[in-house]
């Protein structure tokens, strides 16, 4: 008999992957909260019609029920990403998990327009500090390299996942009732807080540090008036008094705090971090994202419902591939970012879903669903399957102490410069107004939108490429790769 052979040093290595049962319950866990955000952007919108109908509310009114919630996810980001940082994550996420559940269900309890808005506005308050802090509770528990790419690209599925199936679920709610849109998160983020408080690890606040409470005045006061200005600016006019006025004290309140961060002890903001390659570049690809997607469904809902008739619940059917796609992303992802880095994932993505976007174009008053809608929807979701390589990105090669501001830059990236995005595809469908409001006509509005869509998704495939292509001319002349971006 012939003795076996030694086993090799990487046969008996770990597998960093191999994760413990409670490892895995923390996961999940922050996962459920993350899907919840996402799906509290997107489930209200099917949902609108049936609160205006019912509490007797304007087409003005109603878009604060979107709008609150951007106000106050998007303002408050950088604050919970820092607080967390100081005052302990695992304590700034259950104080602002339970407050997400309670805001829920006050919002399907009480039947006031400005009391729904302001239930709204808090709970996406409280997305403020669950997102930035979930995140950084992960990079912060799982290892830089294969361990923290396998559990980022599993998160920041749920994320794209809640984006994704809101329709969906909205339109099973709706079909129910209003109120359900509301409720349905209540017993899952109560679930999650009871898992999380046993799950989550307890952390020390940071021992040395400060609150730079002008900073976070400023900032948020910025942040919140940027995107008030340009939700209300399609409403108002571009080029009204009200919003120039606007993006001038807004920019004056960004200058304002660019100087109190470089001369305070404690900054909110180390503004160091934004010279990080890798956190700029994944910060324009999620603003591509979550702007081109967010604007294409907006304008997908709008002509299926109002213009064809299309109920909510067939709308949600017609587009579950998308998030079918995000769902299967989960299976892939992380090996996709080990093989091949986040840069070409996050470049082919981008122009994979910008490809969709203008498939719609060939949208007539009678669309075949497999051969017109189809097609472009499997490639939007395919497009999602790029978002866990862009959180990788985002957050490779950041301390430990900082990963919950580099979680904040991104998330504020995200929602601020979806509204915008948004914001401005509105103002192009609605400037094109005219008389003839038959599908025909309608199709022919939204489509100028549509282009936009796609155009802003070249846009940030062009970013991930020029920023990849150095890459390529190094690896020519036989240069090596930065130490800091194996990744990127």
């Amino acid at each position: 008999m012939t003795s076996p052979a030694p086993l090799s040093a990487a046969n008996t290595a770990p597998d960093p992957t191999a994760w413990s049962a409670r490892l895995w319950g923390m996961l999940i866990t922050l996962c459920i909260v993350l899907f919840l955000d996402g799906l509290d952007v997107s489930m209200i919108g099917v949902a609108l019609p049936s609160i205006g109908s019912e509490l007797d509310l304007s087409t003005s009114t109603l878009q604060w029920l979107v709008s609150g919630y951007i106000l106050g996810y998007g303002g408050l980001l950088l604050l919970g990403g820092r607080t967390a940082d100081l005052l302990g994550r695992r304590k700034v996420f259950l104080i602002a998990l339970a407050v997400f559940a309670v805001a829920s269900l006050l919002g399907g309890l009480v039947s006031s327009g400005p009391l729904l808005i302001l239930t709204r506005f808090i709970k996406g308050l409280a997305a403020a500090f669950t997102a930035p802090t979930g995140l950084s509770i992960i990079t912060t528990n799982f290892a830089e390299g294969p361990a923290r790419n396998k559990a980022l690209s599993i998160y920041t599925v749920f994320g794209a996942g809640g984006y994704s199936m809101g329709l969906l679920f909205g339109g099973l709610m709706t079909g129910v009732g209003w109120r359900w849109t509301f409720l349905l998160p209540v017993p899952i983020a109560v679930a999650a807080l009871v898992a999380a408080y046993f799950l989550v690890p307890k952390d020390e606040a940071v021992e040395e540090g400060g609150h730079d409470i002008l900073g976070a005045l400023l900032s948020t006061s910025a942040m919140l008036l940027l995107v008030y200005t340009v939700v209300t600016a399609p409403e108002v006019g571009w080029a009204s008094v009200r919003t120039i006025g606007s993006f001038v004290v807004a920019a004056a309140l960004f200058a304002a705090f660019v100087g109190v961060e470089k001369r305070v002890r404690y900054p909110l903001v180390r503004l160091g971090i934004l010279r990080k390659p890798t956190l700029v570049r994944a910060s324009l690809a999620i603003i591509a994202v979550a702007g081109s997607y967010f604007s294409w469904q907006f304008i997908v809902t709008l002509y299926m419902q109002e213009s064809l008739g299309w109920s909510p619940l067939k709308l949600a059917m017609a587009l579950l591939p998308v998030g079918l796609l995000v769902v299967a992303s989960a299976f892939v992802s992380d090996k996709l970012v080990d093989r091949f880095g986040t840069g070409p994932i996050i470049a082919v993505t981008l122009v994979v879903m910008a490809i969709g976007y203008l498939l719609f174009l060939r949208m007539n008053t009678d669309p075949s669903y497999l051969t017109v809608f189809l097609p472009a929807v499997l490639l939007i979701g395919i497009g999602w399957v790029g978002f866990p390589a862009i959180n990788i990105q985002a957050t490779n090669g950041i301390d430990d102490e900082e990963q919950g501001l580099a979680a904040g830059v991104l998330q504020t990236s995200m929602q601020v410069g979806a509204a915008v995005v948004l914001a401005v595809t509105t103002a192009i469908v609605t400037s094109g107004a005219h008389a003839d409001t038959s599908p025909e006509g309608m199709l022919d509005l939204y489509r100028p939108g549509l282009a936009f869509a796609g155009g802003v998704a070249i846009l940030g495939a062009l970013v991930a490429l020029l920023a990849f292509a150095p890459t390529f001319k190094r690896q020519g002349a036989g240069i090596p790769e930065p130490e800091l971006e194996p990744v990127g």
